[in-house]
């Protein structure tokens, strides 16, 4: 029996299951996130008797955490679940021959799994053993923490962000090269807090060499992303702090000077030589490619104002994310300078725009109005 239905008691432990997976960011890719509750209607009102997380990459998923947290019988119970349990072998056992075994009488999903080894297998299979299936409770909420999983699985490459922080004129630093600092600590600290919900960091050569970042997660609570560098020419020193952790991948272009290349190579970087086009350039569209082959769900473009064009000018850009300072810096370095338009109604515009202030500076979120919407 396949039902589908949106009532305030499911969307409650929906929700608690939606906070669940939020604890597994930054572990799981290329997996999704995934929240299970159990909740035992035997009592009056409903109580919740376990509940589980997709911990880390290659450990036990959500449902199977969950039975095992039950710490007993759980037969007759409902279980909650952010995402279609799964009905296929890879590091784990299945999903739904778990929660089958269990004895579950009824099994209500947040949305079906896009990845075509489960989508709607596991719903038919639990279905055809008699559990009852409630599908598509806050869809919206659950497509929502998983879609970069979604974009990979269905397009081939990850979701995008774009982070740039800028003054109340569009500059991200003087004409002279200086940006250190546009915004306060409190906007940094919620930058390093974007960075740890992501699966990898992408600046420019030109950022490196600049500001010789470390691209890691500092002055927030998380895991650090995979770093990584577009630079054709190979022009990254060696002793720049972007390799000092390890983890940093760098795209060059098609024949690298092998001295730089060996170089690199020592300090542990990951070189992956791409093709450039007519400009001489290396397009997003590969890049995102490759992160795909990766693993990684969501990439975070930190810039230079280039790359982000670059993204912006492909259509491979799915979210902004803009800190605005309420500063003026006259004739400096704009954020999207690589890009020209003609026409008013061909310029992009955001939709689904959210406004935030943080400390004396402000968010601005959105996504451009081209964009597909998951």
């Amino acid at each position: 029996m396949v039902a589908s239905t949106g009532t305030k008691i499911h969307e409650y432990y929906m929700r608690m299951a939606l906070s669940m997976a939020l604890r597994g960011t930054g572990r799981v890719s290329p997996n999704p996130r995934v929240g299970c509750v159990i909740v035992d209607y035997g009592s009056r009102g409903g109580r919740v008797v376990s509940c589980g997380y997709h911990k880390k990459y290659g450990d036990a998923h959500a449902e199977t955490n969950a039975l095992r947290n039950a710490g007993g019988s759980v037969a007759g119970m409902t279980a909650y679940v952010s995402l279609e349990p799964c009905c296929h072998t890879g590091h784990t056992s299945p999903c739904c021959d778990a929660l089958i075994k269990a004895g579950v009488s009824r099994v209500v999903i947040g949305m079906s799994d896009p990845d075509p080894r489960v989508s709607g297998k596991g719903i038919a299979a639990m279905s055809s053993a008699g559990v009852e299936v409630i599908q598509r409770v806050l869809e919206n909420e659950c497509r929502r923490i998983n879609r970069g999983f979604v974009k990979r699985v269905t397009e081939g490459r990850p979701w995008v962000s774009i982070k740039a922080a800028m003054s109340l004129d569009g500059d991200i630093a003087l004409a002279n090269g200086e940006s250190k600092w546009i915004t306060g600590g409190p906007a940094r600290r919620l930058a390093h807090l974007m960075r740890a919900e992501n699966d990898a960091v992408l600046v420019g050569v030109g950022t490196v060499l600049k500001d010789d970042p470390m691209l890691s997660v500092r002055d927030s609570d998380g895991v650090s992303p995979m770093k990584s560098v577009v630079d054709r020419d190979l022009k990254t020193p060696p002793e720049a702090r972007v390799l000092s952790e390890g983890n940093c991948v760098i795209f060059s272009g098609p024949s690298p000077d092998e001295s730089k290349f060996s170089s690199l190579l020592s300090r542990g970087a990951k070189i992956i030589k791409m093709e450039t086009d007519a400009e001489g350039r290396i397009p997003p569209g590969g890049i995102l490619r490759e992160f795909a082959s990766m693993g990684v769900n969501n990439l975070l473009v930190e810039g230079g104002a280039g790359l982000v064009s670059s993204f912006v000018k492909a259509r491979a850009a799915d979210e902004f994310s803009l800190f605005v300072s309420p500063r003026i810096m006259g004739n400096g370095i704009g954020a999207f300078g690589g890009l020209s338009f003609e026409l008013m109604n061909g310029t992009i515009r955001l939709k689904d725009v959210r406004y935030r202030k943080i400390g004396e500076d402000f968010l601005i979120k959105g996504v451009p109005e081209c964009s597909r919407a998951l």
